[in-house]
């Protein structure tokens, strides 16, 4: 057996054993070498994340069974385009965190290296994993990690917001042991693919009870999601923590929509029999509150981290809606503006980081202070990632955007995601304005030369804002993989399949 066999493996072994590596005494005590190896690590889990994607692109879904043991009795990781497309996704935003915070916003706390790995290895495990228990076992390493994480630095803000976090995130992960405890009573299987294959063949006297179970499900996963109504943790969150973890947390909402696709979105999709579709009457309209309500609070934001935590909960509902459209089309579409809109809101978090450190008291609140003295590249980037969000072209926005209007075809359907849609990039493009002009125009003072940024902050930045052009240029090829992806998703693979793949 090559150490390719044990390729869809790597992505979640790889960060465990750097992590655990950056506890050992020799190297807790060394931020230089703690940078160095994370900064390698993660450029080594981007070379395995493409790998494993072009693999899967050649080869077709993966699987890897843990001990030999198959499904359903054993542990599962099944690498289809999908899972893997995330995995880059969280490999690239890995990399782009760590540089950031290797100009100094790791010496603010203890453990941020070791910390970042851990994340990320709950985050790529909850891609991976083939089955639902192991599902709930990454989200728990992932929160872990972030509640610490959202603590790095210290400070009163957050962590008043942190105790909101972990409060809510509890409820949640008990509300998620309740609903795998109901699914697995009738169903008695965890395993997706096993799932799939038993959710028609339920009695008629077992459908309540897992109709209750997945709706449950569908509450903790919206919790994870941020949406409506259970949004409000968000940005309180996302703008009083750190800039490299509110960074990273921009994939944190697309684990709960991930886990939807693959819940609602597939498992209980048209061929589940009477269950079939059954969380859509629910998210339909909460899909299109998010965008709204979502959209009402970015024009109303006070603070760059704020209005970009609320753009985060605007595409939540654009997501949601890709969700409730149920057609290879939309998915596809909305697969390819998730890929967007994690990395313009990452990239934009980062960027707000710096415009604190240049504003002094003012930070990035919407109000006149002294100049920055780096104003022209910051505000030249700025005005990069705010036509990326607002959905303007020649960007990736217009492009995700285009795409899922195009995949509307129901008239009825088209009459509220149209307008919503449209009227959200609008109140974007009025909101980024009107920040735009307080941070750059507004000022007074001398600038100080102190506070310019570091070269590698930059460079994290730059590594975030070139991906978007770069998914217009090869715009085909991304639209390819998102289109294999939906397909996968869709398709799904029965018990037999998995575990003849598997061998």
């Amino acid at each position: 057996m090559s150490l390719f066999d044990h390729l869809v493996i790597f992505p979640v072994l790889v960060p465990f054993f750097i992590a655990v590596a950056l506890l050992l005494p020799s190297l807790t005590n060394s931020l230089a070498r703690q940078r160095v190896i994370t900064i390698t690590a993660n450029i080594l889990m981007v070379v395995i994340a493409f790998t494993l994607l072009f693999t899967v692109k050649e080869q077709g879904i993966q699987v890897y069974a843990l001990g030999d043991w198959s499904a359903p009795f054993g542990i599962v990781l099944v690498a289809d385009t999908f899972s893997v497309l995330l995995v880059c996704l969280s490999a690239i935003l890995g990399l782009a965190v760590t540089l950031y915070a290797s100009a100094g916003e790791d010496k603010n706390g203890d453990f941020f290296h070791p910390l970042i790995m851990f994340q990320l290895m709950g985050i790529n495990g909850a891609f991976l994993t083939g089955d639902a228990f192991n599902l709930f076992v990454f989200f728990e390493v992932l929160l872990i990690a972030s509640y610490a994480l959202l603590m790095h630095g210290g400070g009163k803000q957050r962590i008043q917001a942190n105790i909101h976090y972990v409060f809510l995130n509890l409820i949640g992960s008990s509300l998620f042991l309740f609903a795998l405890g109901t699914l697995y009573g009738t169903l008695g299987t965890l395993n997706f693919a096993d799932m799939a294959d038993r959710i028609p063949l339920l009695s008629h006297n077992e459908l309540l009870i897992t109709k209750s179970g997945a709706l449950l499900l569908l509450a903790v996963f919206g919790l994870k999601a941020a949406m409506l109504p259970l949004h409000f943790w968000l940005p309180k969150a996302y703008a009083s923590t750190s800039a490299p973890v509110a960074a990273l947390f921009a994939i944190m909402t697309k684990v709960g929509i991930y886990s939807i696709w693959r819940i609602h979105g597939a498992m209980f999709a048209d061929q589940a029999g009477e269950l079939a579709n059954i969380a859509l009457p629910w998210l339909w309209p909460i899909a299109l509150l998010t965008i709204a309500i979502g959209a009402i609070a970015v024009l109303a934001s006070q603070s760059l981290r704020v209005l970009c935590s609320n753009l985060v909960v605007v595409s939540v509902g654009t997501l949601l809606v890709t969700i409730c459209l149920n057609t290879v089309q939309a998915t596809a579409a909305g697969i390819y503006y998730l890929l967007h809109s994690t990395i313009a809101c990452a990239a934009m978090f980062l960027l707000a980081g710096l415009i604190q450190q240049q504003r002094g008291k003012a930070e990035d609140r919407f109000v006149a202070s002294r100049a920055m003295p780096q104003a022209g590249i910051l505000g030249f980037v700025f005005a990069l990632l705010a036509i990326a969000l607002i959905g303007m072209p020649p960007l990736s926005g217009f492009v995700g955007k285009a795409l899922i209007l195009q995949s509307v075809t129901n008239a009825n359907q088209a009459m509220w995601v149209w307008p919503l849609v449209l009227v959200a990039g609008l109140i974007a493009l009025i909101a980024l304005s009107r920040a735009g002009t307080s941070l750059f125009w507004r000022t007074s003072g001398e600038s100080t030369n102190e506070l310019k940024g570091q070269p590698i902050q930059y460079v994290a930045i730059g590594l975030l804002v070139a991906i978007l052009p770069l998914m217009v240029i090869f715009g085909g090829a991304v639209s390819d993989f998102s289109q294999l992806a939906a397909e996968q998703l869709k398709t799904g693979l029965t018990l037999q399949q998995l575990n003849e793949v598997a061998q």
